[in-house]
């Protein structure tokens, strides 16, 4: 189901997957950077939408400003946060009462994540393939609820050595899990990504580890 989603002046080309059943909460996926070809159909986060939907959650792909069929420009990860907010709010109207998550790939994990770990409506937070070598995500420490981060230990742009040293300092609740042989991109990996953010998404089933 494609449509848009209203984001002030802008609109946000979006994609929504249910699972068979009701679903158990939602999940907001943000994808890598758009100067490089990032978008919502990117494989890992087709892939990953699908693990979320067969764990029981609705999984809301959408395209930042200026990508695909979503309006306005490229705005260096700024307004990128407007619009992980404005994903957030349409998702919790559509599911109101049910546990949200947030799960961003690489520029998305930085963009996405940020906005996440800010907004008490989401009880859970998913990173693949952190950019560590890039960006700044000391903003993980403080993140309380249950995580997940995937990384290729192959990955260009995430040394053993940054990655150590967030590993060392991450809440309890954090989970790391370096995939061997990934690149950045997972490009042999993708199953094994998609079946530990399934593993992932079935371990927050309300009777289990959600709080």
């Amino acid at each position: 189901m494609y449509f848009t989603i209203p984001n002030g002046s802008f609109e946000l080309e979006s994609h929504l997957r249910e699972p068979e059943d009701v679903p158990e909460g939602a999940v907001i996926l943000c994808h890598p950077h758009p100067v490089y070809g990032g978008t919502m159909n990117n494989r890992v986060i087709y892939r990953a939408a699908k693990a979320a939907a067969k764990a029981g959650f609705a999984a809301l792909r959408f395209n930042f400003r200026g990508v695909g069929k979503s309006t306005g420009h490229y705005d260096q990860g700024l307004g990128e946060k407007e619009d992980v907010a404005a994903a957030i709010d349409w998702v919790e109207d559509r599911f109101p009462g049910k546990p949200l998550a947030v799960l961003g790939y690489s520029f998305g994990a930085w963009v996405g994540l940020q906005v996440g770990c800010l907004d008490p409506r989401i009880r859970a937070i998913v990173g693949i393939g952190l950019p560590l070598d890039m960006y700044n995500f000391e903003f993980l420490l403080d993140f309380q609820n249950p995580s997940l981060y995937i990384v290729g230990n192959r990955d260009e742009f995430c040394s053993p050595m940054n990655l150590e040293n967030l590993i060392r300092r991450l809440p309890f609740a954090s989970r790391v899990h370096r995939v061997q042989g990934a690149d950045h991109f997972f490009s042999e990996q993708v199953e094994e990504v998609e079946r530990l953010i399934e593993q992932f998404f079935r371990g927050l089933l309300p009777d289990q580890a959600m709080p």
